[in-house]
């Protein structure tokens, strides 16, 4: 067994000495992480086509740079959750499509244009459109379903299909 020559930080964050690699043959070294893994938010844009080729073809549309909400996603017996944060977006801007399997939460989060760009330190917080689509775990009534935001917090509640419920049905004659 060959032994490891990298640093503490090296072994950590898996980081390699450039000098001690060839430029065409860096390998990285394989991590495993003792941390459960977690579905980590990402906030996708969407690409804006270039001004030359908008120009010469009208009929592209200008595509909105989009964000994508975090959301945490959980059953229960009886229903599946979802919690999202919309802290400044009023309920009236939110658009919560739901069918048997999939949900989907847009909106837009206005920012106030007071502020000159050049006057903030960090701008970290995100505002304009978002959105994310779900995929649920199981079918859910769609016309049982309900949402509420307080404080901030976006709570959807989806009653699962109860698929063993039995119903008589009376014969009319």
């Amino acid at each position: 067994m060959a032994k490891d020559n990298r640093s503490f930080f090296e072994k950590l964050t898996g980081a390699i000495k450039m000098e001690d690699h060839d430029d065409d043959a860096v390998e990285m070294p394989e991590r495993e992480s003792r941390l459960p893994k977690r579905q980590i938010p990402v906030m996708t844009q969407s690409t804006r086509p270039a001004p030359a080729a908008a120009a010469s073809s009208p009929w592209l549309e200008e595509e909105v740079e989009e964000g994508e909400l975090t959301v945490d996603v959980y059953q229960t017996a009886n229903e599946i959750i979802i919690k999202t944060m919309v802290a400044g977006v009023r309920p009236e801007d939110l658009d919560i499509t739901i069918t048997r399997d999939m949900v989907t939460i847009r909106g837009k989060r206005e920012t106030e244009k007071t502020i000159n760009e050049e006057d903030y330190f960090h701008q970290e917080l995100y505002w304009g459109s978002f959105s994310r689509t779900i995929m649920l775990p199981a079918e859910i009534e769609v016309e049982e379903s309900e949402a509420v935001e307080k404080h901030g917090l976006l709570i959807i509640r989806l009653p699962k299909i109860d698929r063993h419920r039995q119903a008589k049905l009376k014969v009319k004659g």
